[in-house]
């Protein structure tokens, strides 16, 4: 059977670890996952509440394309509570996952072969979705020096577009204001869309990240469920787009994915009153960055910008391996840590880098600092 050049897109190696580590777990061994970028818990109970009980009254049919009109109100509510942002709630499309909105994003704003641009280490997801849709990705090479974050110098003149993430995914690295308005003025400039995804607000910790909407509404800001409101698996997440844009991205949204998945609508929508709860993981959170900040740099791993939010650490092992991939096989099979290759995020410099999540519980992260640092102190004798 013939097939799509489309359908070339590189795996996703995280997912490949994942596996790895439960035949491993089927197998009778004990995993400390510092893989996957997902919370160690569940939906707040307030959610699952909410699910129950729309399931007794409701069939829980399709909602219209751009979702409940209450949970399009309260997210735009949000953006007052959080940032002090007065946002029309017309503006805000509910999505299935931010997965779903990156494929509205680039279906309404890019045409075919355009080049799209990436700070990188960048989420691989970006790259492989842009070509998947006969769009071209090109990667700009951020940095330790400048946080792992593009910088406007780094901008080609023929790009249609830019994708930047604060916090960032694998660095947990964030744009402060300057930066953020520095580089939309320039995408401005340059006739460029700028795409802010936000995906990891609320997941802060000594500062409060920016959102996009702070400097233009003349932007695309991508956000979800899964991360500060620990709803990973329920697929649900939501854009901002500029008020001339809502129409065009209802077609497609009617059109692509007809809506969200309703259960999950009412199951957020509940979820954004459970405060107490989610604080309570943002504060578990905030002790796994200090214990991996410090139990990282003890064990060896010492080259990495400290994470400003999300639950990541992004370290350069170019001291200790050139290749990334192997490294986390030893680390999985001899210290049962599942830890992620630098591959994932950038495809050139990432032999020699790794990431660590710290999203699980403060036991596990402890367990598995130990481990990790026996298992360098081994391979120094």
């Amino acid at each position: 059977m013939r097939n799509s050049r489309r359908g070339d897109v590189d795996p996703f190696i995280v997912m490949d670890v994942m596996e790895a580590a439960r035949t491993a777990e089927a197998a009778g061994r004990h995993i400390i996952h510092m893989e996957v970028g997902q919370p160690g818990t569940g939906a707040p109970t307030g959610a699952r509440e909410a699910v129950k009980s729309a399931m007794d009254g409701s069939a829980l049919g399709y909602t219209v394309g751009l979702g409940l009109p209450e949970l399009r109100a309260r997210i735009a509510e949000l953006y007052d509570d959080w940032y002090g942002i007065d946002l029309d709630p017309n503006r805000v499309v509910v999505t299935s996952g931010a997965s779903g909105a990156f494929i509205l994003a680039f279906s309404a704003l890019f045409d075919g072969g355009e080049r799209v641009g990436l700070g990188e280490p960048c989420y691989p997801s970006y790259r492989q979705i842009l070509r998947a849709m006969d769009l071209a990705p090109v990667g700009l090479p951020t940095t330790q020096e400048t946080r792992f974050q593009p910088t406007a110098d780094m901008l080609d003149a023929d790009l249609a577009g830019l994708i930047v993430a604060s916090p960032a995914n694998p660095s947990g690295t964030m744009l402060d204001k300057d930066a953020m308005g520095g580089l939309i003025d320039a995408c401005a400039a340059r006739d460029m869309t700028f795409i802010s995804d936000e995906i990891y607000h609320g997941i802060e910790y000594e500062a409060k990240a920016v959102t996009a909407l702070s400097h233009s509404d003349d932007v695309y800001v991508v956000n979800s469920f899964s991360k500060y409101f620990s709803m990973t698996g329920w697929r649900a997440g939501w854009m901002v787009v500029p008020d001339d844009h809502v129409r065009r991205i209802e077609r497609l949204a009617q059109n692509m994915f007809i809506c969200a998945p309703h259960a999950s609508q009412v199951a957020a929508l509940a979820a954004m009153d459970c405060t107490d709860e989610l604080d309570q993981n943002l504060a578990v959170y905030a002790a796994n960055r200090q214990l991996m900040i410090e139990g990282l740099r003890d064990a060896g791993f010492t080259n990495f910008a400290p994470p400003d939010g999300a639950f990541y650490v992004y370290a350069d092992i170019g001291d200790i391996s050139t290749d990334s991939l192997n490294f986390c096989r030893t680390v999985l099979d001899e210290a049962g840590v599942a830890i992620t290759p630098g591959l994932d995020f950038d495809p050139i410099r990432g032999h020699q880098t790794v990431r660590f999540s710290y999203a699980r519980s403060t036991d596990d992260i402890t367990e598995g600092l130990a481990r990790l640092k026996r298992l360098m102190a081994n391979r120094r004798r």
